[in-house]
């Protein structure tokens, strides 16, 4: 099979990059995603991701064991069908602050350079105070259709606590807080494969490939013609997209040979360019969780009943419409710093083991979240086998003054929660969480307790210097005819979250490819 244009992954970028180079009708891409369809309705009702946990919809990585975390190794769930993670994640609609994208110092890269991009791609429903969104673009984004009585009281304690409330989360400073908007459609998870591959499947010109594990990219005299899957070839005339990931893109580019020459040869790998950051630079966004029970029957404990399951399927309303995390406040830890460096996430619920244990008791959650951590990690290859997973290091609170900030963002959390407006909805501390002992002891419950908030960055860094796997173009340093389009080319860990970033890159990637 020949195609002018091979993408690999049918996730947050690659579904924007395959169906935005197809709108020209004179070229063929190839599409190919390890994964199946997303017809499972879990997918589709917004409460229920925790559901596609360690499925068949799931990547299901684990890291090493964390020396900062006390051993332990952690979770990483990635999606693994057509919208790849934007089909299980929570939906939570946060573009990051100015600083985030002017300090990468990158030409085409700045904030007012990637705001086009973003209103590009919105398609914001509901309020849009200062023309933040843009309204006409595939993604939708919209306001809570449900917002728990407990998320309003939360929004209030916030106010009370002295925080900035913002008309919306998504202007150039997200410094304060606001109700979370979501990837939404009228009460529906809407994930990149409703927004851009469903329309762009209509097309003869694009070709959607699914079960289709890459197992390589084919280097050619240092071109990329093609890539493997299953013992089959799929060429490529023009370029090789991969939009596998913050882990499947180095993965990839490391079975074909792209990396440190070093690594690949203890694994196997015959060495083809020599880029010794490809994995590494690995940074992601730590989180512990403050609980707190909740002595009314109001939270989202018991949203899966009989009557709410109703509610949903006749209205496309009620607690089923729960992104889970609905609102959300940024702070500095330090007020000399220029940006936020702590999220404050409120969910309605008792939210641990990544909802994968349901609550026995009512409760709420504030998800203390270290925005711009130091601590960096490194993804490897743990075997030649395309099949095997990487051995994933994140290098979690490997610097100490990560641990400092995350306690800081706990006493802060205590404060929120103690004000007048929470009064009545968070009660004592839920278990696991000690609560507000000393320092020392909120310390360990951070090494103890704490865990990936799934927005893995960095491991195909995008610069100028020999530090980089690509240019600012994306164009993969070393091999002509192939580039990176995803997260993994963020310079730097954003103080956002991931899923509306890494649709910008799919959607500016396109741009780049055709020129």
């Amino acid at each position: 099979m020949e195609f002018d244009y091979v993408v690999v992954g049918a996730g947050s970028a690659g579904a924007a990059v395959a169906a935005r180079l197809a709108e020209d009708t004179s070229v063929r891409v190839a599409l190919l995603e390890a994964g199946g369809p997303d017809a499972k309705q879990e997918i589709h009702i917004p409460a229920a991701f925790p559901k596609l946990f360690k499925t068949e919809y799931d990547w299901d990585y684990s890291t090493v064991k964390q020396d900062g975390l006390g051993g332990r190794e952690l979770y990483w769930p990635r999606g693994r069908t057509l919208g790849g993670s934007s089909s299980l994640n929570a939906m939570m609609w946060v573009r990051g602050h100015r600083a985030d994208y002017d300090g990468w110092d990158l030409p085409g890269w700045s904030y007012d350079e990637v705001l086009p991009y973003f209103k590009r791609l919105e398609g914001r429903v509901g309020s849009n105070e200062g023309a933040v969104y843009g309204t006409d673009g595939p993604q939708t984004v919209s306001e809570q259709r449900s917002p728990n009585v407990t998320t309003r009281a939360f929004l209030a304690a916030c106010e009370a606590a002295g925080l900035t409330r913002l008309p919306e989360l998504n202007g150039p400073s997200n410094e304060g807080f606001a109700p979370t908007p979501v990837s939404q459609r009228r009460g529906r998870r809407w994930s990149t494969a409703d927004a851009y591959l469903r329309p762009a499947r209509k097309r003869p010109n694009l070709t959607v490939l699914t079960g289709a594990h890459v197992s390589r990219v084919v280097i050619e005299d240092g071109r990329a013609t093609g890539v493997e899957y299953d013992g089959k070839r799929v060429g490529a005339r023009r370029e090789v997209v991969l939009c596998a990931g913050a882990i499947g893109s180095p993965q990839l580019l490391m079975l074909s040979g792209v990396g440190d020459p070093g690594h690949l040869r203890e694994i196997g790998v015959e060495p083809v360019v020599e880029s010794p950051a490809v994995g590494r630079h690995l940074r992601d966004h730590l989180s512990v969780a403050v609980l707190r029970h909740c002595p009314r029957p109001v939270t989202l404990t018991g949203a899966d009943s009989p009557a709410n399951i109703a509610r949903y399927l006749l209205a496309r309303r009620g607690p089923l419409t729960s992104n889970v995390g609905e609102a959300a406040a940024f702070i500095k830890s330090d007020p000399a710093l220029p940006a936020p460096d702590l999220e404050l996430i409120f969910a309605p619920v008792p939210f641990t083991n990544h909802g994968l244990t349901a609550p026995a008791e009512h409760g709420v959650t504030v998800g203390v979240v270290l925005l711009r951590p130091e601590s960096a990690g490194r993804i490897t290859l743990a075997s030649a086998d395309p099949a095997a997973a990487p051995a994933i290091d994140p290098g979690y609170l490997t610097e100490e003054a990560d641990l400092r900030r995350l306690v800081h963002g706990v006493r802060f959390a205590e404060e929120i929660l103690g004000t007048a407006p929470l009064k009545g909805y968070a009660a004592g501390p839920l278990a696991p969480y000690p609560g507000a002992d000393d320092d020392e002891a909120l310390a360990a419950y951070v090494r103890a307790h704490s865990e990936t908030l799934y927005h893995p960055t960095g491991t195909c860094r995008m610069g100028t210097g020999d530090d980089a796997v690509v240019d600012p173009e994306l164009r993969v340093r070393g091999v002509e005819g192939l580039r990176v389009a995803d997260a993994s080319v963020l310079p730097e860990i954003i103080r956002g979250h991931t899923n509306a970033p890494a649709i910008m890159v799919g959607e500016k990637a396109a741009d780049l490819l055709r020129g």
